[in-house]
């Protein structure tokens, strides 16, 4: 997690990242993101708005820490998704954390 967390505020300094439930919904409806973290701690609502919508455009999901814990690693209040845009970054995020798990309701 520490090295997903060590990306996470890399491709924020290189402004490659998309931060926050509706501009990662944004940027998946545009087809600009390459891979998607989601807090562990995500709301249903949130989980619902971008998972859903990453599945149907076949962008993996990645499971992050808490939504504190990733809004501190990038300077922000709590942060649910975030949405990765550079292709480098993503396959470095994917390669250092586990696909998320999505649970059938």
């Amino acid at each position: 997690m520490t090295q997903l967390l060590r990306l996470l505020g890399l491709g924020r300094r290189g402004g490659h990242l998309v931060i926050g439930v509706d501009a990662v919904r944004r940027m998946l409806q545009a087809e600009e993101v390459r891979c998607v973290v989601i807090a562990a701690d995500a709301s249903p609502r949130a989980i619902e708005k971008v998972v859903r919508l990453a599945e149907g455009k076949r962008v993996p999901l990645v499971a992050g820490p808490d939504a504190v814990t990733i809004g501190v690693q990038l300077g922000k209040p709590p942060v649910m998704a975030v949405g990765v845009r550079d292709r480098g970054l993503a396959d470095g995020i994917l390669q250092s954390a586990p696909a998320r798990q999505r649970t059938e309701d």
